[in-house]
């Protein structure tokens, strides 16, 4: 029979990569305990008016990227492709912003059918943050001083650099759109053809165009900043403040929107370039209508995503990995009879260390096969019961990784003598 391989852009997180991936969730999930922010879990497929109400049904992500199908009764399901729409319908649906203004994080898998390319796929993994009822630019900055923190815990500081504007409320939109479409029409043949279609559909996103000859013809068009609202001036005014005020440098790119429809007022991004060309690794903005806009009464919203495949790849660029140790101790049982006195040692191990990584040699085998094993796993530690230490109630302690001589201790005690040797106090 031939074999089954992964969905093209769907991809195993092999053993070797699971550490890194561990060493970011880890501390990610500190780092929001320690600003007060509570975790929510959402259904990874949601009915797919959500996302066209809440994305916009112009947009490329809803045109062309997501994963819908019907179920069995008939009714129209998505993948989910962003986090943001579910987190609102989560929200309303459990009351969870009446008379509460709730700072919410989420990760988990995300889907959109695009072409699949390093560090973007077609399952990938995505980390956001959500918050409803501050409508002030003190939210805003407090996002940004968050992620600003993270890169400093990461040791990315040096290599991401942060990107903001304000894209101004709705009405003020709408009037720079009409500006901005009846500027670039006299350029239309000129556009790439993405920029044409977005022309009628999605100007703004132009803005955001990569091709040369669009960003050319991009650098006379008429400024959004010339078109916001007083409101949303002094929004950002603001949050400019707070940022000088926490030392947290930024650079003010009038050509920066975001993708989805909902955003308004602040939008940011953290971008880097040690991966190549520009790309961003961290993005965000407010959204004070969209809990309306999917049926609930009306309630300021600010958050951001990170997608964790390229954070993954920028911590693999800036910190090449070291080897992770699978084990900080090895447990081996040699020769008859030894199996039984081995594991339970194993488990006292377990109780008396909890923190540590032990590893039980299952299968037996030869003392060179064990040793192999053990050397392979990364422990400090190899404890040997073998019949000779079965027999004198002892068992051997054998460093891995340091040149000392070989010790052997009773077993009564073997659980106080591994803990004074992985404190180095032995």
């Amino acid at each position: 029979m031939s074999r089954i391989n992964a969905i093209r852009g769907m991809n195993d997180i092999l053993p070797e990569a699971t550490p890194r991936w561990q060493q970011l969730e880890n501390t990610l999930r500190g780092l929001m305990q320690r600003y007060g922010y509570s975790e929510i879990r959402l259904p990874v497929v949601e009915p797919t008016p959500l996302f066209k109400r809440a994305i916009g049904e112009v947009t490329d992500i809803v045109e062309k990227e997501m994963y819908t199908f019907e179920d069995r009764s008939g009714e129209s399901l998505t993948l989910r492709p962003e986090g943001t729409a579910g987190c609102v319908r989560a929200c309303l649906e459990h009351g969870l912003t009446h008379n509460q203004s709730p700072k919410l994080w989420y990760t988990g898998p995300m889907f959109r059918y695009e072409r699949p390319q390093k560090g973007r796929y077609r399952q990938f993994h995505q980390f956001g943050v959500e918050t409803f009822g501050q409508a002030g630019a003190d939210m805003d900055a407090e996002l940004i001083l968050l992620t600003a923190r993270l890169w400093r815990e990461l040791g990315l500081s040096a290599v991401v650099s942060l990107e903001i504007n304000s894209l101004g409320e709705l009405e003020a939109r709408a009037e720079y759109r009409r500006a901005l479409i009846q500027y670039l029409e006299q350029f239309r043949t000129q556009l790439d053809d993405d920029s044409q279609r977005r022309l009628t559909s999605n100007p703004l996103r132009i803005l955001d165009s990569k091709d040369p000859a669009t960003r050319e013809i991009l650098v006379n068009a008429p400024k959004l900043t010339d078109y916001l609202d007083e409101e949303s001036r002094t929004h950002f005014a603001a949050l400019c403040q707070q940022l000088d005020a926490c030392g947290v440098k930024y650079t003010v790119n009038p050509n920066l929107v975001r993708g989805l429809d909902y955003y308004n007022k602040t939008v940011f991004e953290w971008v880097t370039t040690a991966l190549g060309s520009q790309g961003t690794v961290c993005a965000g903005g407010r959204y004070d209508g969209l809990v309306s806009q999917l049926g609930g009464q009306a309630v300021p919203a600010v958050g951001f995503a990170i997608g964790l495949e390229r954070l993954v790849l920028l911590l693999e660029a800036v910190q090449p990995q070291a080897a992770t140790a699978e084990a900080d101790v090895f447990v081996m049982a040699l020769g008859e009879g030894t199996a039984v006195t081995a594991m339970g040692l194993a488990e006292q191990l377990r109780d008396a260390l909890p923190s540590a990584r032990i590893v039980y040699n299952c299968g037996g085998g030869s003392f060179k096969s064990q040793f192999r094993k053990a050397d392979k796993s990364g422990a400090r530690l190899a404890l040997i019961v073998g019949e000779a230490e079965l027999a004198a109630g002892v068992v051997g302690l054998k460093w891995l990784r340091e040149t000392r001589e070989q010790l052997s201790c009773q077993l009564a005690e073997a659980a106080s003598q591994v803990c004074l040797a992985l404190a180095g106090n032995e």
